[in-house]
């Protein structure tokens, strides 16, 4: 199993350093009640009783630049399997917050432990079609940074240039036939990457926050 494989580290995204990145999620402060989710591009109602789960979205230091950190799951896993994610999972009832839930998580799936990440904010939450109400968590990681993925859940933990992933071009809306409807969501592919789905709609979001095209 591939532990750890850096793309490309690139730059900066759009000129974007790691001090401007903490300082606008430190004033973004979204609403509970404004979501985002697979609704946004499919017209249907949010169920109102949700799973709660969070991720992080962790955003990785280099001397060169920016990247973020993804997961690819394992094949076997029953839900969702072989498909890029961020690392988390179901808030559990020991977990203080929605923060303490994505670190914990991401030290058991990663084996990144959380005295390597900075919290410096959150996304808006985000309801995805088959039931969870997740709450994404940004996390700033400095490299160089230990990793141990769990073999039953991880296949492979890899970085993407945040540039890319900023980069609206790069962007794509996308469609498939599902139980007999037309369903669309967005689509990030990078090399032999396909990130799509919750992931690339979290992504989407982090970019319009950035943009200042939401409001805090």
């Amino acid at each position: 199993m591939e532990q750890q494989r850096i793309l490309s580290s690139g730059t900066t995204g759009r000129g974007l350093s790691a001090e401007s990145l903490c300082e606008i999620l430190a004033n973004y402060h979204p609403s509970p009640s404004d979501i985002r989710g697979d609704h946004d591009l499919n017209g249907f109602r949010p169920k109102p009783d949700n799973r709660a789960a969070a991720v992080l979205v962790p955003i990785v230091k280099h001397k060169e630049g920016l990247t973020v950190l993804f997961t690819k799951r394992t094949d076997h896993l029953k839900n969702h399997p072989g498909q890029i994610s961020f690392p988390g999972g179901h808030t559990e009832e020991e977990d203080e917050s929605a923060e303490h839930a994505a670190l914990r998580e991401t030290e058991e799936e990663v084996g990144l432990p959380h005295e390597y990440i900075k919290v410096i904010g959150r996304l808006n939450d985000y309801v995805t079609r088959t039931g969870f109400r997740v709450t994404p968590i940004i996390g700033l990681v400095e490299a160089p940074y230990p990793t141990e993925p769990d073999p039953h859940e991880v296949a492979e933990v890899f970085e993407v240039p945040l540039s890319f992933l900023l980069d609206r071009s790069n962007h794509e809306k996308c469609s498939r036939i599902f139980m007999g409807q037309k369903r669309y969501f967005w689509a990030m592919p990078y090399e032999d990457y396909y990130i799509w789905g919750a992931t690339a709609g979290m992504l989407k979001n982090l970019c319009d926050v950035l943009d200042g095209e939401v409001s805090p």
